[in-house]
């Protein structure tokens, strides 16, 4: 497993742990988690939720009044660097 997607499965269980039902997604550049937050999630289980998506490169909440609040979090995968892809000293 990559670098990444230990990072991902590691956020996802310390979102279970936390009392949360996280959802991994792979995409090609990119791994999200996903999970609802319910309204009565405690002080100390925010606390740990927090500290899980630190590790990710982006997160964030979402909070609609029609669907309630979406945990989201986003790591990047590591894309192979190749010699000379569009000239030098270009990658991407």
């Amino acid at each position: 497993m990559s670098a990444s997607g230990v990072t991902a499965a590691d956020l996802a269980a310390r979102l279970s742990a936390a009392g949360l039902r996280p959802r991994v997604e792979e995409h090609t550049r990119f791994t999200t988690v996903e999970a609802e937050v319910p309204d009565t999630l405690s002080v100390d289980s925010w606390r740990e939720v927090l500290e899980a998506v630190a590790d990710a490169d982006r997160f964030g909440l979402v909070a609609t009044s029609l669907n309630g609040r979406t945990l989201w979090a986003v790591v990047r995968k590591t894309v192979p660097t190749t010699r000379d892809v569009g000239g030098p000293g270009y990658q991407r």
